[in-house]
């Protein structure tokens, strides 16, 4: 390990010199390395692809490096316990929380996925994504992109965690279909929106190019009542960190 200084002391683990290979495929970078899959009572960063040498000195400046950071957190939720309510949701705990960066001329690409895919539970439908736009979200700088109406297709493929000691640590059941690229709609909002996405919703966000990052937080809801969550999925709530509830 070394440390550099952003946001104060980051330890970087070794194997955090790149990012998963799989970045193109899943949202989730370091999907198959034990730092990403014990994340989920932990905060921790994520890197973008490519921001290492071999020797694992930084080629861009530190700041601009971080892909995301998650997945545990946890924040004064108010307004949203209002919205939440609007909605009819009656038990909604908080499953995953992030911060992404989107970073200025090479923040990675999210390609076509449906957060249940990795975000799995049974009934399906009981997985609601919150984003909120921190900056401007532009056709420019990575703005998310939904094919309408996908949600009441089911979900294409599962991402399940292997058996302990696996490698890699996850796999797909199932698989992904071509999408025809016709059929997203771009949604660029601006600061301070707030955008709901379905858990079968079919979305993505291009690379960032442009000279501007693209902030957002982001969380996941789940409606805890009459809900299983899946224990394949790569998240699961520890005894020190179960998933919080969004209504205190």
């Amino acid at each position: 390990k070394f440390r550099v200084c952003i946001f104060g002391a980051l330890e970087v683990p070794a194997h955090c010199l790149c990012r998963s290979g799989q970045s193109s495929d899943v949202p989730f970078p370091q999907g198959s390395t034990d730092y990403f899959l014990s994340s989920g009572d932990k905060i921790r960063f994520f890197f973008e692809k490519g921001v290492f040498d071999e020797k694992g000195n930084f080629l861009v400046p530190p700041e601009k490096s971080v892909n995301k950071i998650g997945h545990a957190g946890s924040m004064t939720f108010a307004p949203l316990q209002t919205l939440a309510r609007s909605l009819g949701l009656q038990m909604p705990v908080v499953v995953q929380s992030m911060y992404i960066f989107k970073q200025p001329h090479f923040g990675g690409e999210v390609s076509p996925h449906q957060d249940a895919s990795f975000l799995y539970t049974e009934p399906l439908g009981r997985v609601l994504g919150v984003w909120i736009a921190v900056e401007d979200a532009t056709l420019e700088n990575g703005c998310l992109w939904f094919i309408p109406g996908s949600h009441t297709s089911g979900v294409s493929r599962r991402m399940v965690r292997a058996p302990v000691g696996s490698v890699p640590g996850t796999s797909f059941l199932g698989s992904e279909p071509a999408r025809d690229n016709s059929l997203f709609v771009p949604t660029p909002v601006q600061r301070g929106a707030l955008v709901l996405i379905h858990g079968e919703v079919v979305h993505k966000s291009k690379q960032n190019l442009s000279d501007h990052s693209r902030q957002a937080y982001t969380f996941h809801l789940m409606e805890a009542s009459g809900t299983t969550w899946s224990p394949d999925n790569w998240l699961q709530p520890t005894a020190e960190l179960p998933f919080p509830p969004l209504y205190t």
